[in-house]
């Protein structure tokens, strides 16, 4: 046999194996997906997503639907989306056991911790967006509304809202990854990292200026968390580098 027909071969299983974890990760957020349509159910899972806002709103408002079936399609992309945030850990581990054969034991001491530290840090961030940031929100801007306008949101628009807040405040919760990251690879180091801190503190305020409603409540409730990571990521490094790296680099 040839080199060239064994690397073929093994390129072959390396996409059999790509396959099959993609699968794996697939079933799990569909049995997710339906076991929280089962329970719960997709009307309830919306309801609970759309408190807040209720909340916010006058004694006896509801939201509207602009659309014939936005009643039916809305409440069945909120069960989806939700079904693939629970599911992120299984997916994450699909992904580890993809690229684990690969990795020397001291690579996979840090490729571990990651992959759970990940999903931690960005459900955390979709809670923190949901419990603590959007209720100050929504009130600020219905304080904020003219008594002549009657604030009826349209389901559609408050879940593309919804959904694009808690994905940049799980993005953004990734800070302490990313920073051990790039000081694991040896692109950048603490010290450097320290040195740089009040333009990685202005740059929060900057990203969180972008990616949140035109309100400084928002942005505050996301660059503070953003600086605090950062922080964070700062102390865990260090460590992650100790844990992660192989005898012959210590030497």
């Amino acid at each position: 046999m040839t080199k060239s027909t064994q690397g073929e071969e093994t390129f072959i299983s390396h996409l059999i194996e790509l396959r099959d974890r993609l699968v794996k990760a697939s079933i799990g957020i569909a049995l997710v997906c339906i076991t929280l349509m089962i329970w719960p159910g997709p009307s309830q899972i919306y309801d609970f997503i759309a408190r807040p806002m209720i909340a916010a709103l006058p004694v006896g408002s509801k939201m509207i639907a602009t659309g014939v079936i936005s009643p039916f399609l809305v409440p069945m992309k909120v069960t989806l989306v939700i079904s693939i945030i629970l599911a992120l850990p299984w997916v994450l581990y699909q992904l580890w056991a993809f690229v684990a054969p690969g990795l020397y034991a001291h690579e996979k001491r840090l490729i571990a911790p990651l992959v759970i530290s990940s999903s931690v840090l960005f459900m955390s961030g979709v809670a923190f967006c949901y419990f603590l940031v959007f209720g100050r929100v929504f009130q600020f801007i219905a304080e904020f509304s003219p008594q002549s306008i009657a604030v009826t949101p349209d389901i559609e628009n408050y879940l593309d809202f919804v959904m694009s807040m808690c994905l940049a405040f799980g993005a953004t919760f990734e800070v302490p990854v990313v920073v051990v990251i790039l000081v694991r690879m040896g692109l950048v180091s603490v010290a450097k990292l320290k040195e740089i801190r009040p333009y990685a503190i202005v740059g929060a305020f900057v990203v969180a200026a972008i990616v949140t409603p035109p309100d400084a409540v928002s942005m505050f409730s996301l660059a503070i968390p953003m600086c605090l990571l950062f922080e964070l990521g700062l102390l865990v490094a260090p460590l992650f580098v100790r844990i992660s790296t192989a005898p012959e680099e210590k030497a």
